[in-house]
């Protein structure tokens, strides 16, 4: 199985991106964070890609705007 990278992108005072977090490491997943707020070209990458609000998560190469713990499973290859 190969590892995805993932990339976590939030802002501060984010409820679901700290959710986010949280399923992460509870699930030994690594993750890049990265604050939009302090990375202009983070936000406008986020925005390219159709997200307007945090939390953006990239795995790989598919962007998941929101926390869709569903989809993130599903990427992830977890259960």
């Amino acid at each position: 199985m190969s590892v995805k990278r993932v990339v976590l992108f939030t802002a501060p005072g984010c409820v679901w991106c700290t959710k986010a977090e949280q399923f992460f490491k509870k699930n030994k997943v690594k993750y890049r964070k990265i604050d939009i707020s302090k990375d202009r070209k983070a936000a406008k990458d986020c925005e390219r890609h159709g997200c307007r609000g945090v939390p953006v998560i990239l795995i790989g190469s598919r962007w998941i705007c929101g926390f869709n713990e569903p989809v993130i499973k599903r990427e992830l290859g977890i259960k």
